[in-house]
């Protein structure tokens, strides 16, 4: 059995982290490590209580200063050495079968690149949820019976359609990252960018059906922010103009079609838009708006 990296950036909710952290430790599939990267978080708590953690497949490593979650991100990839790691969101839950279950997909599969397991998005309190993006991910992403591989045009063009995925629960393996590695020109869709260079290159997923991972969704995200405030559309307008022009060079006419109307992201641009609508700034509205009709 392969060893099986668990990458875990970590700034914020302290409580959260730990509820993390004890998922991981509580796995049935033993050949695990845990590299816990704090981002300079201003509290000493976390490295208290690492402190009194006496597993040696556990290792906590505090920044000197802020790297930003780019940069948090690539330095635990350029840690990474197992074959296979996870780059697990500080604030998510492994099920007890989340490593078995993908470590088992990837020795059934040794032609894919990465494992989208089946996902239960909870919220701040750990109760099961589903937003309108978690309904749309629902309907419009492959349905494995009890698994599937999908790849090439095929892939690029659904991911493109509705980005199904839910990056914090997906098993990469870690020689398919490193030949592409994330774009330092992106914080909100480096995900998505690295799955289409796999799926340009021919590469391939695998889906499993059952839900071995909770995905916490909460107001406080990262990219809950950058969607209030404008940023993560202005972002994934050049990403979409980007990835459109790539693959109508490459003869894809699908996924260029798809990248040329990225209808899920201009959905969220406008139910971000109508939830804010009492107080928005006239600058933030207007980007939400022209990446909406545009």
């Amino acid at each position: 059995m392969e060893t099986i990296d668990v990458l875990l950036p970590y700034y914020g909710n302290v409580d959260l982290m730990k509820t993390a952290v004890r998922s991981v430790v509580a796995q049935d599939y033993p050949h695990w490590r845990l590299l816990v990267l704090d981002d300079a978080y201003p509290d000493d708590e976390p490295a208290r209580w690492f402190s009194t953690l006496t597993d040696p497949r556990i290792t906590y490593i505090r920044n000197q200063a802020n790297l930003g979650a780019r940069g948090n991100f690539k330095k635990a990839l350029d840690l990474a050495d197992a074959p296979v790691f996870v780059m697990m969101g500080a604030d998510d839950i492994m099920l007890p079968g989340y490593l078995r279950t993908v470590s088992a997909v990837l020795a059934a599969h040794p032609e894919v690149s990465v494992v989208q397991p089946g996902v239960e998005v909870i919220d701040e309190h750990g109760r099961s949820v589903r937003t309108m993006a978690d309904t749309i991910k629902a309907l419009t992403s492959p349905k494995p019976r009890p698994e599937l591989v999908v790849g090439g045009e095929q892939l690029a063009a659904s991911l493109l359609h509705a980005g199904w995925h839910y990056f914090p629960s997906l098993a990469w393996r870690t020689a398919a990252v490193r030949k592409y590695g994330f774009s330092p020109d992106y914080d909100v869709v480096q995900d998505l960018a690295l799955l289409l260079d796999i799926a340009a290159d021919g590469g391939s997923m695998a889906l499993v059906r059952d839900p071995v991972f909770q995905y916490r969704r909460h107001a406080q995200s990262d990219s809950s922010v950058r969607a209030v405030d404008g940023r993560r559309f202005a972002e994934e307008k050049a990403f979409f103009r980007r990835e459109a022009d790539r693959f109508r060079g490459q003869g894809w006419k699908g996924a260029a079609r798809a990248a040329d109307l990225h209808w899920t992201s201009r959905l969220h641009a406008l139910s971000v838009l109508l939830r804010t609508i009492r107080h928005p700034s006239r600058e933030t509205a207007g980007l939400l708006g022209r990446h909406v009709l545009l």
